[in-house]
């Protein structure tokens, strides 16, 4: 990364820890912060750049929506998560947060390894994988209650902090 952060960047880096604070202490990310953070990057963007500031911010608003939408769909993560994700898409634009996205899942994705190995439960979570695949494979894109948020039984991991990490890792890797 070169040169000082912009102040969508360190608003976004903000409201990332500030989520993964709630995340971690009550496992819900408020409304007020993400919708709050979105329609804040809105204002800020049409205000310093006008209408294609606007459009931008709309774009990242969007991608961050339709990249985790999938996954709340299939019921293997938060509203919550979705949501951040799309407010932190508002101040970062739409590049750089498909980038988030991808660096949120490689992050997410090693957490959750990490948390599988500490608790005693990487056995059971790759069983899970398995049973998911052949489910998908079976009966198509459909959610499998076993193994939803609501129906699992394993630790759970606070998705704010990988999506915090991994806008940081667009910002700084951009």
């Amino acid at each position: 990364m070169s040169g000082a952060l912009e102040t969508g960047q360190v608003v976004a880096i903000a409201l990332g820890v500030a989520a993964s604070v709630c995340d971690l202490r009550s496992r819900r990310i408020p409304n007020l912060l993400t919708f709050g953070g979105a329609a804040a990057a809105l204002l800020f963007s049409v205000v310093s750049h006008g209408a294609a500031g606007l459009w931008i911010s709309l774009g990242g608003w969007c991608a961050g929506l339709a990249l985790f939408l999938p996954f709340w769909l299939l019921r293997g993560m938060g509203a919550g998560d979705v949501k951040l994700l799309a407010c932190l898409g508002a101040w970062l634009g739409p590049g750089a947060t498909l980038y988030a996205a991808l660096y949120a899942s490689v992050a997410g994705g090693a957490m959750a390894i990490v948390m599988a190995l500490a608790t005693g439960y990487m056995g059971e979570a790759l069983l899970n994988v398995q049973m998911l695949l052949g489910h998908f494979f079976k009966s198509g894109l459909k959610p499998l209650p076993a193994v939803t948020l609501q129906g699992a039984r394993g630790p759970r991991l606070p998705y704010a902090l990988p999506i915090a990490v991994g806008a940081v890792a667009a910002i700084w890797l951009r």
